[in-house]
């Protein structure tokens, strides 16, 4: 299988990735599960590489996906010009210790 189902139906996971996706440009670092942060990486990096294109189309796909207006603003104002000169990778995952509740093995996924 080429993605992680997370235990959720494909309109639960698509929304579950909006939302978390959102929150992790607002707030560039965001800490979820591993498995989440690795699903949420490969988006972050296109969402960027979009934004980096800057035209209108790029813009209303983002708001498209992105829940948040201003979000979107960031992402094409702050952040696409902060990457560039820079050709991918923009995100990084930071592993933690098991969460304390379910011992679900977490990470911290920010922006470099």
């Amino acid at each position: 299988m080429a993605y992680r189902k997370l235990g959720r139906d494909t309109s639960a996971r698509k929304a579950l990735f909006r939302s978390i996706l959102t929150s992790f440009f607002e707030h560039e670092r965001i800490e979820t599960t591993e498995a989440k942060a690795k699903e949420i990486s490969g988006l972050a990096e296109q969402m960027i590489t979009m934004a980096k294109r800057g035209d209108l189309h790029a813009r209303r796909q983002a708001s498209s996906y992105l829940m948040d207006e201003e979000v979107v603003k960031k992402l094409f104002s702050t952040i696409a010009e902060k990457y560039a000169d820079r050709q991918g990778g923009y995100t990084r995952i930071m592993k933690l210790g098991p969460r304390r509740g379910d011992a679900a093995p977490m990470a911290i996924l920010e922006l470099v």
